[in-house]
């Protein structure tokens, strides 16, 4: 029962006709042929017609929710917005929401409670992959950070590891100029 075949008959589709065309204007080749008339004009009569020509069948298979016991949480907290993805431990990604999603708009996008309300639906999503473990990586200087951790902890998910991957320049680039508040 996990590979559910389903059977869906495919139809030919005649094409949209083309601008300018006019019906007195020659077809092509990939167009339909015009229907025999009754004085036996049109396809001959040792070939089959479209229309009496058996359907091709295509078979579809559904793919069948994964069973994931352990994933990635990514957080993605930045002054204007807060992100969570949630990954499975190869790195594909299982489910995914931000503050702009769930209906915020403007400076509410980066309070810490629009944070738990992302990470609580993110986690909500990951309840068909029954996922248990969770493995957090933290990235950006957003206020969202903590909540969003606290409301994974809260949904029911076991975090095992809790990691900053915010990128720190080792001398790098010069940065940006100081910002006047």
């Amino acid at each position: 029962m996990a590979n559910e075949e389903k059977r869906v008959e495919k139809t030919p589709a005649e094409p949209a006709p083309k601008k300018g065309s006019a019906k007195g204007e020659v077809q092509g080749a990939h167009e339909k042929p015009p229907a025999a008339d009754a004085k036996g004009g049109g396809a001959p009569q040792g070939a089959a017609s479209q229309e009496t020509a058996p359907r091709e069948e295509k078979t579809v298979r559904r793919k069948a929710l994964r069973s994931v016991s352990a994933g990635i949480a990514h957080i993605n907290a930045t002054f204007n917005n807060t992100q969570v993805t949630i990954t499975d431990l190869k790195g594909a990604v299982l489910g995914w929401s931000s503050s702009g999603r769930m209906g915020f708009k403007g400076t509410r996008k980066s309070t810490a409670y629009a944070a738990t309300v992302v990470a609580q639906d993110a986690a909500r999503q990951m309840s068909a992959y029954r996922m248990q473990e969770l493995e957090v990586r933290v990235q950006g200087p957003g206020s969202g950070r903590e909540s969003a951790i606290r409301a994974l902890q809260a949904a029911g998910l076991a975090i095992t590891l809790i990691r900053d991957v915010t990128p720190m320049p080792h001398d790098g680039c010069r940065p940006r100029k100081r910002r006047r508040v």
